[in-house]
Parts: C-alpha cells; sequence; structure tokens
C-alpha cells in the first residue's frame, strides 16, 4: 500500500497528463479549416484503398487509423515504411490516396513512400506538427498539428502528439462515414462477430423457425399440448387460428393457474389472450429488454403485419448470442 503523499502524487500525475491531452485536442479542434475538408474529400475520391504509413509510435497510430477506415466502410490497409523499401510499395496502387502520420514530419524511412507517390502521381495527405517539414512540404495536403506540449516530465516522449494524431485519424473516419451515410446495417455488415455484432442482432437471426415453433390449436386437450410443450422445449405454447394467426399464449403460470383439472380441458381454455409479441426485425437486445421487463422467458414472433406466427424466441437464445 502506497504512503497517502505518494498516492495524491501519482493522482496529480495522472489528472496532468490528461489536462495537457485535452487542451491539446481542443486545440486541435479549433484549427479544423477548409484543409480538413479537402482532405476528406480527397479520402472520398479514392478509387482504391486509403494507404495509411507511419513509423514507430506514429506506425501504431497509423495501424490503428487504418483498422477505423476499413471497419466504417473505407477500404484501407497500414503499409510499414521499412518494409515499403524492400518490395511493398508495390501495395500503393495509382488508384490510392495515402496518409501518412509523423510528429517531426522529418523520417528518413519515409522517404522511399513519398518518392513513390510522387513518381505515380499518388495523392498524400501529411499529418505533422512541423508546417516547413519535409513531410508537409511534399504533400498534396497538408494537416498541421497544434505545437502542444509532450504530456511527459521530460517532453520527449510521443504522448500529446499521438493523442492527436489518432483523434484526428478518427475525425476523417466519421466525417468519411457520415458523408456516406453509413449506417447500422452497413457497420454490422462488417462486425460479424464479437460484442459489437451482437448489439445489431436482430431477432430474425436468432428465431426459432417452423417446425420447431410450439403452436396448437384452440381446440387441442391440453394432454396433448402439453406434449407439444415438452417436445420443443421452450417452455411455451402458442394457441392459434386455423390462419395461424396467434391468439392466446400458454405458459406455466397459465398451467398453475388452471390445477387440478388441467387435463380435462382445451388449450382455448387455458390461454391468455393477446399476449406480447414482437417483429422479427426488431433488435434482440430489444426482445431481451422486453422479457427481463414482463419477467418471460419467450416471445413468439410475427409477421410486419397481422399476428401470423413466424417463430419464436427464448430468453437463453439473446443470452448464448451474448446479446445484453
Amino acid at each position: 500500500m502506497v504512503a497517502v503523499s505518494t498516492r495524491n502524487r501519482l493522482i496529480e500525475s495522472g489528472r496532468k497528463v490528461l489536462s495537457l491531452e485535452s487542451a491539446a485536442l481542443a486545440a486541435l479542434a479549433d484549427r479544423l479549416d477548409d484543409t480538413f475538408v479537402q482532405a476528406v474529400e480527397m479520402l472520398l475520391s479514392a478509387k482504391g484503398r486509403i494507404i495509411v504509413c507511419g513509423m514507430g509510435k506514429s506506425g501504431h497510430i497509423a495501424r490503428k487509423v487504418a483498422a477505423t477506415f476499413a471497419s466504417t466502410g473505407a477500404p484501407a490497409q497500414f503499409v510499414h515504411p521499412a518494409e515499403a523499401s524492400h518490395g511493398d510499395l508495390g501495395m500503393i496502387t495509382p488508384d490510392d490516396v495515402v496518409l501518412v502520420f509523423s510528429n517531426s514530419g522529418e523520417t528518413p524511412e519515409l522517404a522511399d513512400i513519398l518518392t513513390h507517390a510522387r513518381r505515380f502521381s499518388i495523392p498524400v495527405i501529411g499529418v505533422a506538427k512541423h508546417a516547413g517539414s519535409t513531410l508537409l512540404r511534399t504533400s498534396d495536403i497538408a494537416l498541421v498539428l497544434p505545437d502542444m506540449p509532450e504530456a511527459c516530465a521530460v517532453g520527449m516522449a510521443p504522448t500529446t502528439s499521438t493523442t492527436m494524431s489518432l483523434a484526428l485519424g478518427d475525425a476523417l473516419a466519421i466525417s468519411m462515414m457520415e458523408h456516406r451515410t453509413f449506417g447500422r446495417e452497413d457497420f454490422r455488415a462488417l462486425h460479424p462477430r464479437g460484442h459489437l455484432a451482437a448489439k445489431l442482432l436482430r431477432v430474425a437471426d436468432l428465431m426459432h423457425c417452423a417446425p420447431d415453433i410450439p403452436l396448437v390449436d384452440g381446440e387441442t386437450p391440453m394432454g396433448d399440448t402439453l406434449l407439444e410443450m415438452t417436445q420443443k422445449g421452450f417452455g411455451i405454447a402458442g394457441v392459434c387460428a386455423a390462419d395461424g394467426q396467434l391468439q392466446g399464449v400458454i405458459t406455466d403460470g397459465d398451467l398453475r393457474r388452471n390445477m387440478p383439472d388441467l387435463l380435462d380441458r382445451s388449450a382455448g381454455e387455458v390461454m391468455t389472450p393477446d399476449p406480447l409479441t414482437i417483429s422479427g426485425a426488431a433488435l434482440a437486445s430489444e426482445a431481451l429488454a422486453l422479457m427481463n421487463t414482463c419477467k418471460i422467458t419467450g416471445l413468439f414472433v410475427t409477421a410486419d403485419r397481422g399476428a401470423q406466427v413466424v417463430g419464436v424466441l427464448h430468453l437463453h437464445d439473446c443470452l448464448r448470442a451474448g446479446v445484453a
């Protein structure tokens, strides 16, 4: 356990870093102008891919920015400047746009990429702190980072500069995304796995369809209805009219309320009429919230128009898919 004085110094140090970086981001936001607009337009005009480059810490930022572009619908690829000089220049084509990050703008490993871009008239967007640097002087569009101090005690470790570069990359990507009206369905198509995908799953993606739906008609004896509920394993049964329209639902609660003469009744006599249903187009998270609120474990899925049953969804289906 650290001493109180040490604890306070550590907290103060952390706050100082965050304060410096917050101030740098505010300065960067104030600096955005028509040059930023031109950069977005150039990226949008790319017939090929967005090639993102950087060396050292700027390289780590460039990798993340390339991933953000790709995940928001703009084909992008990171190219390592050192590897580019040993054959990877072939990854950069005249249809591409090159986005280069460098704090100083004088990173020597970038020279071959810039030469290659000039040779084949490949547009370059440079991001650096010094307007007169080699990178920004040779770029078609120069995005100048504010000259803000690094957040470390000696003022040398890349901290504030990399934070600004990362944020600027995000700003470019999201501005492009919004311009192209890249929406939830597009995002879902590019994120088929993981927590993000689970948040975008729809009921239709998880529901069980015929012949697994537990359905009976109103005249079905409860003995047969219990067999249907047991065989299908959802703990509920839907009661439908001859045209397939859902009239009611039978749950464990309905079974208990109709004891002890349950087996002398029909499904129509035991059911709860006008049950809760959900559309297959609804988000699975909405279905889960509805089941939690109403303290039920299953929902029948109906067509967008009318009460025609098209599926059934169980609470466990949502949990297995990671929906929360």
